[in-house]
């Protein structure tokens, strides 16, 4: 008879006993667990507390950022959309002072002169025969083809063409001249042959075109609308005798008076790039309704950085464009200028010297957009040019 030892007896009694099941590694159901599944019988009257659900929480979804997601209005783009109602359309600028036209109002003190003949005496100048006279000596030197500097001899007959002529004085623009006489600036400047950098002085008698029935300086502004062009040629306030256009500043916390004229780059001195990338939803030219688009505009998101599209002086920022909204011009050089519109925010000043691909605003949908987007012209003089043409592809 074989004799089992005691100890071995009780390994194969424990063996035969059913175990617990380990408890389950890994996460928890999911759906949910309650707080019963967790309750353990404590007292006889105890009763279990009622089940709470307790939620997992699910991986956040991958979202693309502005940036990343391009915008597309439903339906597509249509150029002629008109703009979207929105609560907000306000600008956000950096502090800035009056612009040169509104912090020096012009009187319309113009002096009307009658065509005549004028006989230089000796000692005359062209500049005395224009105070002798009341006309403008430009306006003088144009009537009797004389080439420059302007030589006159004594005896010499002039032909002093008749008109209104209005004696600028210093810190006086274009644009508050224009106002104050209720015609566009564009004709003062064909009337008086004004070319780039379109600058007045202090003393300079400029014709004033045509004629005005209106008697109340509010009729006079209500006739004047302000462009692109008006800021481009007729923005710098006239300079005082021996007085010079003040040196652009490299920061954005030193604020110019707007009786101080700024100077225009003499050159360009970098190419162009575009402002933004983004998709061209209005392209330059004639549109569908005979109307002419002096620039594109490009959907962007809301908060793009809107960059300098090369070296250069801001020649106005402000929204004194209703249509436009926020805008920057940027005067470059050699003739060239671009402007930014539509902006949220503008991050310069006027006298205020830029770098290409420096950010000077940020897109927003501000005036009359119907959509976030930038309005982006480039212009040779008084001229507008398709950015398409002279930049690579978008």
């Amino acid at each position: 008879m074989t004799v089992v030892p005691l100890a071995m007896v009780a390994i194969l009694l424990t063996a035969c006993i059913p175990q617990d099941e380990p408890p389950p590694r890994g996460y928890p159901p999911p759906s949910y667990q309650t707080r019963a599944d967790t309750w353990r019988a404590g007292a006889p009257d105890e009763e279990a507390p009622p089940p709470r659900r307790i939620r997992q929480r699910t991986p956040p979804r991958y979202a693309p950022r502005d940036d990343q997601r391009p915008y597309e209005p439903q339906g597509g783009y249509r150029p002629d959309q008109p703009p979207l109602p929105r609560a907000d359309r306000r600008v956000t600028t950096l502090p800035a002072p009056l612009a040169a036209w509104q912090a020096s109002p012009v009187q319309p003190s113009a002096q009307t002169v009658e065509p005549s003949t004028y006989v230089v005496r000796p000692g005359d100048t062209l500049s005395a025969i224009g105070d002798r006279t009341g006309a403008g000596s430009d306006a003088i030197a144009r009537a009797n083809r004389l080439p420059v500097p302007f030589v006159v001899r004594a005896g010499q007959r002039l032909t002093i063409p008749g008109g209104r002529y209005h004696r600028v004085a210093a810190g006086q623009t274009g644009i508050a001249i224009s106002r104050a006489y209720g015609v566009d600036w564009s004709r003062i400047v064909a009337a008086n042959d004004l070319r780039e950098p379109y600058t007045l002085r202090a003393g300079m008698r400029v014709l004033i075109p045509g004629s005005t029935s209106r008697s109340t300086a509010a009729e006079r502004a209500a006739a004047f609308t302000l462009d692109i062009d008006d800021i481009v040629t007729g923005s710098e306030p006239a300079l005082a005798a021996n007085q010079h256009p003040v040196r652009p500043t490299l920061s954005p916390g030193r604020m110019l008076a707007p009786s101080q004229a700024v100077a225009a780059p003499p050159r360009l001195t970098s190419g162009f790039d575009w402002p933004v990338h983004g998709r061209i939803v209005v392209r330059f030219g004639p549109g569908a309704r005979g109307e002419r688009y002096n620039g594109v505009k490009i959907a962007v998101p809301l908060g793009t950085p809107v960059l300098a599209a090369a070296d250069g002086v801001v020649a106005y920022a402000g929204s004194g464009i209703p249509q436009l909204g926020g805008v920057i011009i940027v005067r470059h050089g050699d003739g060239w200028a671009t402007v930014y519109g539509h902006a949220s925010k503008l991050l310069v000043q006027r006298g205020q010297a830029v770098r290409r691909g420096q950010t000077i605003a940020v897109s927003g949908d501000t005036g009359g957009a119907a959509r976030p987007e930038v309005h982006f012209e480039m212009r040779k003089g008084r001229t507008p040019i398709d950015p398409q043409r002279q930049l690579p592809a978008i």
